[in-house]
């Protein structure tokens, strides 16, 4: 049970020490949407991550609302695009990049990771 005192203090952490929640981050896995045409796989991550994250940004503005503490930053996060497009047949991954890109922009989040490779044990081709 939250007491009187810790209601008192976050509010005046709000208000003078402008406290607020930097970041809330969805995670995606990515890897049902493999396909070795680059293409299907665009648009496989674009229908996911635009049908998971619609209400992501709507849903932080209310908890935001509902708390009284300002939520910063809307982010998601993907699984590593080394691993997810590893059986795709390309040569770039350049379109994935613009597919995260305007999934991120459709969704209207701050910030999408993701674009990356595991590299600590060896990079793949």
């Amino acid at each position: 049970m939250i007491s009187r005192m810790e209601v008192l203090e976050t509010n005046q952490m709000i208000q003078e020490s402008n406290l607020d929640v930097r970041t809330i981050t969805m995670g995606i896995n990515l890897m049902d949407c493999a396909d070795p045409d680059i293409n299907k796989f665009n648009e496989n991550i674009y229908n996911k991550i635009t049908t998971l994250a619609k209400d992501l940004v709507a849903v932080g503005d209310e908890l935001a609302k509902q708390y009284g503490v300002p939520v910063v930053n809307k982010r998601i996060s993907v699984t590593p695009i080394a691993i997810a497009a590893a059986g795709c047949k390309t040569d770039s991954y350049v379109s994935i990049a613009q597919t995260l890109d305007r999934a991120a922009q459709a969704v209207g989040v701050n910030f999408i990771g993701g674009f990356s490779a595991l590299v600590h044990k060896g990079c793949t081709k």
